[in-house]
Protein backbone atom coordinates (compact mmCIF):
# COMPACT_ATOMS: atom_id res chain seq x y z
CA UNK A 1 0.00 0.00 0.00
CA UNK A 2 1.41 3.46 -0.87
CA UNK A 3 2.74 5.62 1.93
CA UNK A 4 0.31 8.42 1.05
CA UNK A 5 -2.76 6.20 1.39
CA UNK A 6 -1.79 5.09 4.89
CA UNK A 7 -0.88 8.55 6.18
CA UNK A 8 -3.96 10.16 4.61
CA UNK A 9 -6.20 7.57 6.22
CA UNK A 10 -4.61 8.10 9.63
CA UNK A 11 -4.70 11.88 9.24
CA UNK A 12 -8.39 11.79 8.35
CA UNK A 13 -9.25 9.61 11.34
CA UNK A 14 -7.28 11.74 13.80
CA UNK A 15 -8.73 14.99 12.45
CA UNK A 16 -12.27 13.64 12.84
CA UNK A 17 -11.49 12.61 16.42
CA UNK A 18 -9.98 16.03 17.16
CA UNK A 19 -12.96 17.94 15.77
CA UNK A 20 -15.43 15.69 17.60
CA UNK A 21 -13.66 16.15 20.93
CA UNK A 22 -13.35 19.91 20.54
CA UNK A 23 -16.99 20.24 19.49
CA UNK A 24 -18.21 18.16 22.44
CA UNK A 25 -16.07 20.13 24.88
CA UNK A 26 -17.14 23.47 23.39
CA UNK A 27 -20.85 22.70 23.64
CA UNK A 28 -21.01 20.95 27.01
CA UNK A 29 -21.07 22.50 30.48
CA UNK A 30 -18.66 20.36 32.49
CA UNK A 31 -15.43 22.35 32.46
CA UNK A 32 -15.55 22.99 36.21
CA UNK A 33 -17.40 21.16 38.95
CA UNK A 34 -18.02 23.31 42.02
CA UNK A 35 -19.25 21.19 44.90
CA UNK A 36 -20.86 23.16 47.72
CA UNK A 37 -21.66 21.36 50.97
CA UNK A 38 -24.84 23.22 51.76
CA UNK A 39 -25.73 21.01 54.69
CA UNK A 40 -22.50 21.97 56.49
CA UNK A 41 -23.12 25.65 55.82
CA UNK A 42 -26.69 25.48 57.09
CA UNK A 43 -25.63 23.60 60.21
CA UNK A 44 -22.98 26.21 60.91
CA UNK A 45 -25.42 29.09 60.48
CA UNK A 46 -28.00 27.31 62.61
CA UNK A 47 -25.63 27.47 65.53
CA UNK A 48 -25.22 31.24 65.22
CA UNK A 49 -28.09 33.67 65.48
CA UNK A 50 -26.36 37.03 65.08
CA UNK A 51 -27.31 39.53 62.38
CA UNK A 52 -24.38 38.63 60.16
CA UNK A 53 -25.36 34.97 60.19
CA UNK A 54 -28.97 35.83 59.34
CA UNK A 55 -27.86 37.94 56.38
CA UNK A 56 -25.58 35.14 55.26
CA UNK A 57 -28.46 32.67 55.57
CA UNK A 58 -30.50 34.76 53.12
CA UNK A 59 -27.61 34.64 50.64
CA UNK A 60 -27.28 30.87 51.07
CA UNK A 61 -30.93 30.43 50.11
CA UNK A 62 -30.87 32.85 47.17
CA UNK A 63 -27.41 33.28 45.61
CA UNK A 64 -26.49 30.72 42.98
CA UNK A 65 -22.87 30.37 44.09
CA UNK A 66 -24.05 28.67 47.30
CA UNK A 67 -25.34 25.75 45.20
CA UNK A 68 -23.45 22.83 43.67
CA UNK A 69 -23.00 23.52 39.98
CA UNK A 70 -21.08 22.77 36.81
CA UNK A 71 -19.68 25.53 34.65
CA UNK A 72 -19.02 25.53 30.91
CA UNK A 73 -18.22 28.20 28.36
CA UNK A 74 -21.81 29.36 27.97
CA UNK A 75 -23.85 27.98 30.86
CA UNK A 76 -23.87 27.30 34.59
CA UNK A 77 -25.89 24.18 35.40
CA UNK A 78 -27.24 22.76 38.64
CA UNK A 79 -27.24 18.97 38.85
CA UNK A 80 -28.79 18.98 42.34
CA UNK A 81 -30.74 21.84 43.90
CA UNK A 82 -31.64 24.94 41.92
CA UNK A 83 -31.31 28.48 43.29
CA UNK A 84 -34.81 29.98 43.53
CA UNK A 85 -33.68 33.50 42.64
CA UNK A 86 -32.08 32.55 39.31
CA UNK A 87 -34.11 32.01 36.17
CA UNK A 88 -33.13 28.64 34.73
CA UNK A 89 -34.12 26.55 31.73
CA UNK A 90 -33.78 22.90 30.78
CA UNK A 91 -30.66 22.26 28.72
CA UNK A 92 -30.40 19.61 25.94
CA UNK A 93 -28.94 17.17 28.48
CA UNK A 94 -31.88 17.59 30.86
CA UNK A 95 -30.08 19.82 33.37
CA UNK A 96 -31.36 23.15 34.66
CA UNK A 97 -29.00 25.95 33.64
CA UNK A 98 -28.63 29.69 33.29
CA UNK A 99 -26.48 31.50 30.73
CA UNK A 100 -23.12 33.14 31.41
CA UNK A 101 -23.39 36.82 30.57
CA UNK A 102 -20.66 38.15 28.26
CA UNK A 103 -22.54 41.44 27.88
CA UNK A 104 -22.80 41.29 24.08
CA UNK A 105 -24.41 43.73 23.69
CA UNK A 106 -24.50 45.60 26.98
CA UNK A 107 -27.86 47.25 26.42
CA UNK A 108 -28.44 48.27 30.04
CA UNK A 109 -24.87 49.45 30.65
CA UNK A 110 -24.32 46.88 33.38
CA UNK A 111 -20.54 47.06 32.99
CA UNK A 112 -20.19 50.73 33.93
CA UNK A 113 -18.97 49.91 37.46
CA UNK A 114 -16.54 47.18 36.44
CA UNK A 115 -13.02 47.33 37.79
CA UNK A 116 -9.98 46.97 35.53
CA UNK A 117 -9.60 43.33 36.59
CA UNK A 118 -13.26 42.66 35.83
CA UNK A 119 -12.86 44.21 32.38
CA UNK A 120 -9.73 42.14 31.73
CA UNK A 121 -11.59 38.96 32.71
CA UNK A 122 -14.51 39.89 30.45
CA UNK A 123 -12.28 40.61 27.45
CA UNK A 124 -10.43 37.34 27.90
CA UNK A 125 -13.72 35.45 28.06
CA UNK A 126 -14.97 37.05 24.86
CA UNK A 127 -11.65 36.43 23.09
CA UNK A 128 -11.68 32.81 24.22
CA UNK A 129 -15.04 32.19 22.54
CA UNK A 130 -13.88 33.99 19.39
CA UNK A 131 -10.70 31.89 19.15
CA UNK A 132 -12.61 28.65 19.43
CA UNK A 133 -15.04 29.75 16.72
CA UNK A 134 -12.19 30.74 14.37
CA UNK A 135 -10.58 27.36 15.07
CA UNK A 136 -13.75 25.60 13.90
CA UNK A 137 -13.79 27.76 10.76
CA UNK A 138 -10.19 26.71 10.11
CA UNK A 139 -11.18 23.05 10.52
CA UNK A 140 -13.99 23.51 7.99
CA UNK A 141 -11.53 25.05 5.51
CA UNK A 142 -9.16 22.15 6.15
CA UNK A 143 -12.00 19.74 5.35
CA UNK A 144 -12.55 21.42 1.96
CA UNK A 145 -8.87 21.44 1.02
CA UNK A 146 -8.43 17.88 2.30
CA UNK A 147 -11.28 16.48 0.20
CA UNK A 148 -9.94 18.28 -2.87
CA UNK A 149 -6.41 17.06 -2.19
CA UNK A 150 -7.50 13.44 -1.78
CA UNK A 151 -9.58 13.59 -4.95
CA UNK A 152 -6.83 15.14 -7.05
CA UNK A 153 -3.92 13.57 -5.13
CA UNK A 154 -2.45 17.04 -4.87
CA UNK A 155 0.48 17.59 -2.48
CA UNK A 156 -0.24 21.31 -2.44
CA UNK A 157 -3.81 20.86 -1.20
CA UNK A 158 -2.74 18.36 1.44
CA UNK A 159 -0.03 20.77 2.61
CA UNK A 160 -2.68 23.49 2.91
CA UNK A 161 -4.79 21.06 4.94
CA UNK A 162 -1.86 20.43 7.29
CA UNK A 163 -1.34 24.17 7.75
CA UNK A 164 -5.04 24.75 8.47
CA UNK A 165 -5.14 21.91 11.01
CA UNK A 166 -2.05 23.32 12.69
CA UNK A 167 -3.74 26.73 12.76
CA UNK A 168 -6.84 25.17 14.34
CA UNK A 169 -4.60 23.50 16.93
CA UNK A 170 -2.87 26.77 17.79
CA UNK A 171 -6.14 28.72 17.96
CA UNK A 172 -7.83 26.17 20.22
CA UNK A 173 -4.72 25.99 22.41
CA UNK A 174 -4.78 29.79 22.67
CA UNK A 175 -8.47 29.57 23.61
CA UNK A 176 -7.58 27.10 26.37
CA UNK A 177 -4.89 29.48 27.57
CA UNK A 178 -7.40 32.32 27.79
CA UNK A 179 -9.82 30.05 29.64
CA UNK A 180 -7.12 29.47 32.26
CA UNK A 181 -6.60 33.22 32.36
CA UNK A 182 -10.29 33.75 33.09
CA UNK A 183 -10.11 31.07 35.78
CA UNK A 184 -7.10 32.77 37.34
CA UNK A 185 -8.83 36.17 37.48
CA UNK A 186 -11.99 34.64 38.95
CA UNK A 187 -9.94 33.00 41.72
CA UNK A 188 -7.21 35.55 42.44
CA UNK A 189 -8.72 38.93 41.53
CA UNK A 190 -11.71 40.92 42.74
CA UNK A 191 -14.05 40.63 39.75
CA UNK A 192 -17.47 40.08 41.35
CA UNK A 193 -19.22 38.83 44.45
CA UNK A 194 -19.86 35.42 42.88
CA UNK A 195 -16.13 34.67 42.61
CA UNK A 196 -13.67 33.29 45.10
CA UNK A 197 -12.07 36.45 46.47
CA UNK A 198 -15.44 37.76 47.66
CA UNK A 199 -16.82 34.51 49.00
CA UNK A 200 -17.60 34.27 52.69
CA UNK A 201 -15.25 32.22 54.83
CA UNK A 202 -17.87 29.58 55.47
CA UNK A 203 -18.40 29.14 51.73
CA UNK A 204 -14.64 28.85 51.08
CA UNK A 205 -14.37 26.17 53.74
CA UNK A 206 -17.24 24.13 52.30
CA UNK A 207 -16.71 24.47 48.56
CA UNK A 208 -14.43 22.42 46.32
CA UNK A 209 -13.59 23.23 42.70
CA UNK A 210 -12.40 20.50 40.31
CA UNK A 211 -11.72 20.29 36.58
CA UNK A 212 -14.39 18.23 34.87
CA UNK A 213 -14.51 15.99 31.78
CA UNK A 214 -15.31 18.70 29.21
CA UNK A 215 -12.07 20.47 30.11
CA UNK A 216 -10.12 17.23 29.69
CA UNK A 217 -11.77 16.52 26.32
CA UNK A 218 -10.78 19.97 25.12
CA UNK A 219 -7.07 19.41 25.82
CA UNK A 220 -7.19 15.94 24.26
CA UNK A 221 -8.82 17.46 21.18
CA UNK A 222 -6.03 20.04 20.93
CA UNK A 223 -3.46 17.23 21.04
CA UNK A 224 -5.23 15.18 18.37
CA UNK A 225 -5.47 18.22 16.08
CA UNK A 226 -1.68 18.58 16.33
CA UNK A 227 -1.24 14.89 15.46
CA UNK A 228 -3.58 15.34 12.48
CA UNK A 229 -1.54 18.30 11.22
CA UNK A 230 1.68 16.27 11.44
CA UNK A 231 0.10 13.32 9.60
CA UNK A 232 -1.26 15.55 6.83
CA UNK A 233 2.20 17.04 6.42
CA UNK A 234 3.66 13.53 6.14
CA UNK A 235 0.99 12.58 3.60
CA UNK A 236 1.92 15.61 1.48
CA UNK A 237 5.56 14.55 1.51
CA UNK A 238 4.59 11.00 0.49
CA UNK A 239 2.42 12.28 -2.36
CA UNK A 240 5.20 14.54 -3.57
CA UNK A 241 7.69 11.68 -3.56
CA UNK A 242 5.29 9.34 -5.39
CA UNK A 243 4.61 11.99 -8.02
CA UNK A 244 8.33 12.53 -8.61
CA UNK A 245 8.87 8.80 -9.06
CA UNK A 246 5.97 8.59 -11.53
CA UNK A 247 7.35 11.49 -13.53
CA UNK A 248 10.79 9.86 -13.64
CA UNK A 249 9.26 6.63 -14.98
CA UNK A 250 7.25 8.51 -17.58
CA UNK A 251 10.34 10.36 -18.78
CA UNK A 252 12.00 7.06 -19.64
CA UNK A 253 9.18 6.31 -22.08
CA UNK A 254 9.21 9.78 -23.58
CA UNK A 255 12.97 9.93 -24.39
CA UNK A 256 13.86 8.30 -27.79
CA UNK A 257 16.56 5.62 -27.73
CA UNK A 258 18.64 5.01 -30.91
CA UNK A 259 20.66 1.78 -31.29
CA UNK A 260 24.40 2.21 -31.84
CA UNK A 261 27.24 -0.10 -32.82
CA UNK A 262 28.74 0.16 -29.38
CA UNK A 263 25.51 -1.16 -27.87
CA UNK A 264 25.82 -4.37 -29.88
CA UNK A 265 29.49 -4.72 -29.07
CA UNK A 266 28.98 -4.16 -25.36
CA UNK A 267 26.08 -6.61 -25.32
CA UNK A 268 28.25 -9.38 -26.85
CA UNK A 269 26.78 -9.26 -30.32
CA UNK A 270 29.11 -9.07 -33.39
CA UNK A 271 29.12 -5.78 -35.17
CA UNK A 272 27.95 -6.33 -38.76
CA UNK A 273 30.69 -5.63 -41.33
CA UNK A 274 30.06 -3.17 -44.15
CA UNK A 275 28.89 -4.88 -47.32
CA UNK A 276 30.42 -4.23 -50.79
CA UNK A 277 28.23 -3.65 -53.76
CA UNK A 278 27.12 -6.81 -55.58
CA UNK A 279 28.84 -7.84 -58.85
CA UNK A 280 29.42 -8.45 -61.63
CA UNK A 281 33.09 -7.59 -61.35
CA UNK A 282 35.25 -7.00 -64.54
CA UNK A 283 38.98 -7.18 -64.89
CA UNK A 284 41.42 -6.47 -67.73
CA UNK A 285 41.33 -9.13 -70.36
CA UNK A 286 38.20 -10.71 -69.10
CA UNK A 287 36.66 -13.09 -71.55
CA UNK A 288 33.23 -12.08 -70.54
CA UNK A 289 33.46 -8.33 -70.57
CA UNK A 290 31.57 -6.24 -73.13
CA UNK A 291 34.80 -4.93 -74.62
CA UNK A 292 36.75 -8.00 -75.53
CA UNK A 293 39.57 -7.19 -77.87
Amino acid sequence: MPCSAVTLSLATITSIIAVALLAIAFSTDNWLYIEVKRSNILNYLGKHSDAQSQALLESVNSKYYYFTRTKGLFRICYPQERPPSVKTYLSPVETYCNNINYYIPDEQNETKNFTDDAWTRLHMGRSMIALFMIAFISVFAAFCTGVTGCWRRSPGNITATAILMLLACLLSAAGMGLWHGVEYFEKEKVVGEEFYQQWSNVLRDNAKVNYDWSYMLAWVGVGWSLVAAILFSGAAMCLRGEREREEAINMQYLMPVYPQKQQYAYAGYPVPQPQAYAGPYYTTGSAYGPYNY
